[in-house]
């Protein structure tokens, strides 16, 4: 945390982490890591990731719930006035979730096929979580399991979470899977016939877009962007965040930042450079090509099957309605960041040398200097880690489900 201005502070927060497990061994996202536990994710949040809050997004479900229950009795969780729950003084929680629903033919224009697209809904309490599983009830096959697809169209859902005084966001926004734009429509008008304004305040961009892609569709000019890490593991928490200027970590100043209000805002996403995220280009299911002709690639240039995943990339040039980059006023910088563990030459202990040294990745990735990083790591490790803040860093690009790499420094 520093100072953004004389009334407000800089925090740095992940809304994004899934639970793999509860606490007595039962699963709650099963493509999760098993350690992967409420406890353990605040933990590494708080200690060795370096953040001030962290959304985790399976608080829905029946063991998640039960294990926030159990920190609040220990006096690990201590809810704040403002919304949020506060983790040994160290970090805010904020109780999310991550709900699917399909956008059928009452949600979509005349003639468009139907799919389903991931929504992060964000909320203040414990018991805001618990009233929306109770709402869901009945909507959902396993309630103890999380992104179980709901039978509530987009429209229905946003009038749920809305009448229960939560945010509803569309996650990974532009991913060929699962997304409002990769997966269901050209245009958020089409899912919510009702309008956005006012009440859908954000777009989570997802790891193979950043902020100069997702501003070639005018239609989210109105919207603050998040980048998130969409964490399945302990490591992968941070590898994206935003840096928010609050004036302190609670969920009523997190959703003034969202609505841009009283100066609460996103002062800067950062995020994986877009060619490392996984989805970037079109990648042929065939023959294993990743697209490098300029975009939108809908088949195979190599062998001409049409049997391919559809990138990031591709997709937004395909229905942009003007240039990338063509961003509103109060739209902050987007920079390209490359997670510690994806420099060549840092391994685990060499990750656990600098956070011993440093304090946090956080502190690494932004204050430690050269010099300083030289002498723990060595001349090859620092510079690579500079050249990633700096952008400089050479990439292969990521494409049908397997990341981009960063090539050898």
């Amino acid at each position: 945390m520093t100072k953004a201005n004389p009334e407000l502070n800089r925090y740095y927060a992940d809304f994004h982490v899934h639970i793999g497990r509860s606490s007595d061994g039962r699963w709650i996202k099963v493509s999760s890591a098993a350690d992967l536990t409420v406890e353990n994710a605040v933990r590494e949040a708080a200690g060795r990731k370096g953040l001030d809050l962290v959304g985790l997004v399976d608080c829905q479900t029946g063991p998640a719930l039960k294990d926030l229950r159990d920190l609040a009795g220990r006096g690990r969780l201590e809810p704040l006035e403002d919304g949020g729950l506060r983790y040994d003084g160290r970090l805010t929680v904020i109780p999310m979730a991550e709900l699917e629903v399909g956008c059928g033919r009452e949600d979509l224009a005349p003639g468009r096929p139907a799919g389903s697209a991931h929504f992060l809904a964000v909320f203040g309490t414990i018991e805001q979580v618990e009233s929306l599983a109770g709402e869901l009830r009945g909507h959902v096959s396993n309630p103890d399991l999380s992104t179980q697809r709901l039978n509530l169209s987009p429209s229905r859902l946003l009038e749920v979470v809305a009448g229960l005084d939560g945010q509803l966001v569309p996650a990974h926004g532009f991913t060929p899977f699962k997304s409002l734009y990769g997966n269901c429509a050209d245009s958020l008008t089409e899912v919510f016939p009702g309008g956005l304004r006012g009440r859908v305040p954000a777009v989570e961009l997802g790891l193979s877009a950043d902020t100069a892609m997702a501003d070639s569709l005018s239609e989210l000019a109105g919207l603050t962007f998040l980048s998130d890490s969409d964490a399945h593991s302990l490591p992968k928490i941070a590898r994206e965040y935003n840096v928010l200027a609050l004036a302190a970590p609670t969920y009523g100043e997190v959703v003034k930042a969202l609505r841009r209000e009283d100066g609460r805002r996103v002062l800067a996403n950062h995020g994986l450079d877009p060619r490392l995220g996984k989805y970037h280009r079109t990648h042929c299911d065939a023959c294993g090509l990743t697209a490098e002709a300029p975009p939108p690639v809908r088949s195979c240039p190599r062998c001409g099957n049409r049997r391919v995943t559809f990138g990031v990339l591709d997709r937004l040039t395909e229905i942009a309605d003007q240039e990338p980059g063509h961003s509103p006023a109060h739209r902050p910088p987007y920079h390209w960041q490359v997670p510690l563990e994806y420099l060549p030459g840092v391994g685990p202990k060499t990750l656990d040398r600098l956070i011993a040294v440093f304090g946090s990745e956080m502190a690494v990735l932004h204050r430690a200097g050269r010099e300083e990083l030289a002498e723990t790591v060595g001349e090859r490790v620092a510079e690579a880690i500079i050249k990633g803040r700096r952008g400089e860093l050479a990439l292969s690009v990521g494409g049908g489900g397997r990341y981009g790499r960063v090539l050898e420094t």
